[in-house]
């Protein structure tokens, strides 16, 4: 799993249709104190993320067991939205 920040969305007008009616957003990791950390994946939104939301994603076979995405050419998905993040 990785902390990521929702930064944008990608609007496919053409995709294969498995993917059809799901929301593609675009994820940048984040380090546990909120800093921006390198790149950006697309992720397959299964909890309904928003701008600017700190999210939790997982790739490959675990996105593919995220609600919604079983047998669906995913390979990151936002399974949940961060409230907190507490480091002691």
């Amino acid at each position: 799993m990785v902390l990521g920040r929702v930064v944008g969305t990608v609007v496919a007008t053409r995709k294969d249709p498995r993917l059809e009616g799901k929301k593609l957003l675009i994820v940048r990791p984040i380090s546990p104190d909120g800093k921006d950390e390198a790149g950006y994946v697309v992720s397959v939104d299964t909890v309904g993320a928003g701008f600017r939301e700190t999210v939790i994603t997982v790739s490959g076979s675990s996105a593919r067991m995220a609600n919604g995405c079983k047998d669906t050419p995913v390979d990151n998905a936002i399974v949940g939205i961060v409230d907190k993040v507490s480091m002691d």
